[in-house]
């Protein structure tokens, strides 16, 4: 079994009550990205649209060849330690870890290690995937 091409990773919080400015004082870190429900985002295309939640989302360096233990690693080194913080985030709002794993064969694997596992439950954090297969015009 090889491995992952790459690995892409999102730390992300929504809720339609969500003020990013309350979860970077929370968890002591501005997001890569951020949106207030209601809110009237543009595109680079100029696009109109209105966020339909509110949304905090902070992105980990791109991994080739995939490392989502490095990315948590990233991500979690950024943002308070404080379980109670995490717990009462966890509590109000939908957190989750999104991945995206690309691969570059059709039997790539990979392996998230327990203190991964860990840190995340510690953090009521879910843990969504999107793979990828390869791309046939490549």
């Amino acid at each position: 079994m090889g491995a992952f091409e790459s690995s892409r990773a999102s730390l992300r919080v929504f809720g339609d009550d969500l003020i990013p400015d309350e979860i970077s004082a929370a968890l002591g870190a501005a997001p890569t990205k951020s949106e207030i429900r209601g809110e009237v985002l543009r595109s680079i295309n100029g696009r109109e649209r209105v966020a339909k939640c509110g949304s905090w989302r902070l992105h980990a360096a791109e991994a080739k060849p995939e490392d989502t233990n490095a990315q948590v690693r990233e991500l979690l080194a950024k943002l308070s330690s404080d379980l109670n913080i995490w717990r009462d985030i966890a509590k109000r709002f939908e957190v989750d870890l999104f991945c995206g794993w690309f691969m570059s064969g059709s039997n790539d694997g990979v392996e998230l290690a327990p203190e991964t596992l860990l840190a995340l439950g510690e953090r009521g954090i879910a843990l969504s995937l999107d793979i990828y297969a390869p791309d046939e015009d490549e």
